[in-house]
């Protein structure tokens, strides 16, 4: 009879920033931002927060417009949060 409790059969889950296609964390290539640029981490050795995505020539492709997109969404949370407190009286 089989542990009930048992993780063994687990196999964790990704999304692809591109795509937003569901896939086991396997398939997909893991990599993390910098500002210089985006990193890929193909031993999962670095601990940083990570982004997904799949390794066919579309993903990749649409990396850069995500990364744009992305460090839009940060520079823009952070300046709301920064200066968004002080207008307010």
């Amino acid at each position: 009879m089989p542990n009930q409790n048992s993780h063994a059969k687990h196999v964790p889950e990704r999304t692809c920033v591109v795509c937003r296609a569901k896939r086991e964390a396997g398939e997909l290539l893991s990599f993390f931002v910098l500002p210089q640029g985006i990193v890929f981490d193909p031993q999962r050795r670095v601990q940083r927060r990570k982004f997904y995505v799949c390794p066919g020539p579309e993903c990749l492709r649409g990396l850069d417009k995500w990364r744009r997109n992305h460090l839009k969404r940060r520079f823009n949370l952070r300046s709301e949060a920064i200066f968004g407190s002080a207008g307010k009286q």
